[in-house]
């Protein structure tokens, strides 16, 4: 290299740290690419996206290519500086001592690091390209890689280690969630709301959202005629259970439509009501509720009765219920619906003990737990070991709580107070 100019050889040493790191940076890039999102890309016909997709498919060619050829600048690289040092100032081991450490350094900041950080921050961007430029690499180095590779995976045998194509794991339930959770500059906030219930859906069952066996509306064939009648005629549902003296005795359900034109023209009578029930429909409790959903329909229901072990009613469930749970409220079936569930400008709230602690924490942003009574009445029973008096407090989660009514063994009435911050 003598006859070389010293200018000619440094021009030579940058292009070999300049291609030491295309193959830090192709390296980086292709391993760093979202294949989910390069999926989707080479199925719209991204010949780019195919091309990387290709070249991940057959992980230890691609990466025998890279490792060879960036090895091989990097000691040419080595090599070269040795060469300008002793032209330079001869062959004095300081000066080749430092010739190393000066060579180091530009291979780290030139060839490793920031390639490294340009291909993992644009990953998606650059891979196709670099994938282009690689392509022919890996063609010129097939059989020197193929060789390299025989032993390389005869090492994997000896130490029992499987080789195998990279590929992307599946991300599991929790990793998506946390994945739509964190897109909230890509999702409206709608939509990804309705996209974590659906994932929330999958930890409930029937019993967290069905309303209980206590606030049930329903006829009782055994009450006075005039009494069913105008529960027909003033009921803001448009199917009611109807049952023989006690609910655990429901006999059917009635479709209200099927008999207001008779009530209107005075012809309803006991025997034309219960010739128009329908077959109840039993759920077992404990049922997941995004199974249910689909029990839905496929058995073309809109409200079933769910059962405990001993065949005794817990409580009722319809179709809008597990819907409202994926989008949120949108219809109102009966005044007390009407009454959303907000704190007051005191920080309390009014609400009945029957409600739901999932839509009590949904709605007031609190913390009850959810592992044991799905109602706030349970809740505080539970707690106390005992049916309290009207007028006792307590505090559950951090939440001040008062009763304000119990009636039949049950509270009616609780008054929630703001926890603070």
């Amino acid at each position: 290299m003598d006859d070389i100019p010293l200018l000619a050889l440094l021009g030579i040493l940058v292009v070999l740290l300049l291609i030491s790191g295309f193959f830090s940076m192709t390296e980086t890039a292709l391993m760093a690419a979202n294949r989910y999102r390069l999926r989707h890309r080479a199925e719209a016909g991204d010949k780019g996206a195919r091309r990387v997709l290709g070249l991940l498919a057959q992980t230890d060619r691609m990466l025998g290519a890279i490792l060879l050829g960036n090895n091989l600048v990097n000691a040419a690289a080595a090599t070269l500086v040795s060469v300008i040092t002793i032209s330079l100032v001869g062959d004095d081991k300081w000066a080749l001592g430092l010739g190393t450490l000066a060579v180091t350094f530009c291979i780290l900041v030139i060839s490793e690091v920031s390639p490294k950080i340009v291909g993992a921050a644009y990953a998606d961007r650059v891979a196709p390209t670099l994938a282009l430029l690689l392509t022919p690499v890996m063609q010129l180095t097939r059989p020197v890689v193929g060789f390299v590779n025989l032993f390389a995976n005869g090492l994997l045998t000896l130490l029992r280690l499987k080789p195998r194509h990279y590929e992307a794991s599946p991300l599991s339930r929790e990793e998506l969630r946390s994945l739509v959770l964190g897109a909230r500059h890509l999702l409206p906030g709608k939509h990804q709301s309705i996209l974590v219930n659906l994932f929330d859906l999958e930890r409930i069952t029937v019993d967290d959202v069905m309303t209980p066996r206590t606030s049930i509306e329903a006829i009782d064939l055994e009450a006075p005629w005039e009494e069913i009648t105008e529960q027909i005629a003033t009921s803001y549902h448009t199917r009611l259970p109807v049952y023989r003296g006690d609910i655990h005795r429901t006999v059917g359900i009635l479709h209200i439509k099927r008999v207001v034109g008779l009530l209107q023209r005075g012809q309803l009578t006991a025997e034309a009501l219960e010739e128009s029930l329908v077959s109840p429909y039993f759920i077992p409790a404990g049922t997941p509720a995004f199974a249910q959903l689909q029990f839905f329909q496929e058995n073309r229901q809109r409200l079933g009765l769910v059962v405990d072990e001993y065949g005794e009613i817990d409580g009722l469930l319809t179709l809008d219920d597990i819907i409202e749970e994926i989008v949120g409220e949108f219809t109102t079936s009966s005044p007390a619906g009407g009454n959303r569930l907000a704190w007051n400008d005191h920080g309390s709230v009014l609400v009945d003990g029957g409600r739901s602690l999932r839509e009590l924490n949904r709605k007031l942003g609190l913390a009850f737990p959810l592992n044991g009574p799905k109602t706030l009445n349970g809740l505080i029973v539970e707690h106390l070991q005992d049916i309290p008096e009207s007028g006792v407090g307590l505090k559950i989660a951090g939440v001040p709580i008062e009763v304000i009514h119990t009636q039949d063994r049950s509270i009616k009435t609780v008054r929630l107070f703001k926890p603070p911050q």
